[in-house]
C-alpha cells in the first residue's frame, strides 16, 4: 500500500476572546491507499476538524496535510472543489440534505453538480438506497424520513460516484442497531471491492474495533488504541 494522506506537525488553533483554543499539536499522520481507519475520542477532542483538514475544508495552523505526496495547501479553490468532488465521499455528523427533495434527487445532486448526465447515474442511486435499507423509501422527501433514515441517505450519496475516499463523522450515530449493522456491511464491502479507503470518526465501538486500525485523538494527539 501507498501513503495516501501524510499529517506533518500539525496543528490547528481557533482564536476566541479569550485566547487561542488548541485542537491538534503536532500530530503525525499516514493513511495508507485502501484502509479502514478509524479514529475515537471524546467529544471536542478535534475528531471532526481532523476530518475537515483531510477533506480540504479547512486549512492547518501549522504544518502540512499532504495528498499523495502533494501539500494540499498548495491546491487552488477550484482544485479544491473538484478534489472534494472527484475523490472524496463525505459523510457528515449532520445530514446537509435538502428537505424539500426525495431520497433519490439528494443522492443524485452531487453527481449531477459535477456534470454527470442523469441517466448514466439513476440506476446507481437507486442501487446505493436499495444497499442501505432505503429502497422502498427513494421517493419520499427528505422531511418525511427519520433521522435514521436520513442519515443512510447522506451515505448513499456520499458513496454514489465510488469515491476513492469516504470520509465518516459517526455514519452509525443516529441508526438503530439492524441499520447500523447494514451500513457497516456496507463500507467493508466498499472497501473490499473498490479498494476504497475509509476515515471514520465514531463512538461506536464495534464500528471501530471493525476497522483494519484505530486511532484515538487525546489532548491534541493520536494514539494506538486497542480493543479486547
Amino acid at each position: 500500500m501507498s501513503a495516501l494522506f501524510t499529517f506533518q506537525n500539525v496543528g490547528k488553533t481557533f482564536p476566541l476572546p479569550g485566547g487561542d483554543l488548541e485542537i491538534l499539536k503536532n500530530l503525525h499522520l499516514t493513511v495508507q491507499q485502501g484502509e479502514m481507519l478509524g479514529i475515537v475520542g471524546a467529544s471536542g477532542s478535534g475528531k471532526s476538524t481532523l476530518l475537515h483538514l483531510m477533506g480540504a475544508l479547512d486549512s492547518p495552523s501549522s504544518g502540512h496535510v499532504l495528498f499523495e505526496g502533494k501539500d494540499m495547501e498548495s491546491m487552488t479553490a477550484d482544485q479544491k472543489a473538484a478534489f472534494r468532488n472527484r475523490i472524496l465521499g463525505f459523510v457528515f455528523q449532520f445530514h446537509h440534505l435538502l428537505p424539500e427533495f426525495s431520497a433519490l434527487e439528494n443522492v443524485l445532486m452531487p453527481a449531477l453538480i459535477g456534470g454527470a448526465r442523469r441517466s448514466a447515474v439513476t440506476a446507481l442511486a437507486c442501487e446505493m438506497l436499495e444497499r442501505v435499507g432505503l429502497g422502498q423509501r427513494m421517493g419520499c422527501k427528505i422531511a418525511t424520513l427519520s433521522g435514521g433514515e436520513r442519515q443512510r441517505v447522506a451515505i448513499a450519496r456520499a458513496v454514489l460516484l465510488k469515491p476513492r475516499v469516504l470520509l465518516a463523522d459517526e455514519p452509525t450515530g443516529n441508526l438503530d442497531e439492524l441499520s447500523g449493522a447494514q451500513v457497516e456491511t456496507l463500507l467493508h464491502d466498499l472497501n473490499r471491492e473498490l479498494g476504497m479507503t475509509l476515515v471514520v470518526v465514531t463512538h461506536n465501538r464495534e464500528l471501530a474495533a471493525a476497522m483494519h486500525r484505530t486511532l484515538e485523538l487525546k489532548a491534541g494527539t493520536l494514539y494506538e488504541k486497542c480493543f479486547v
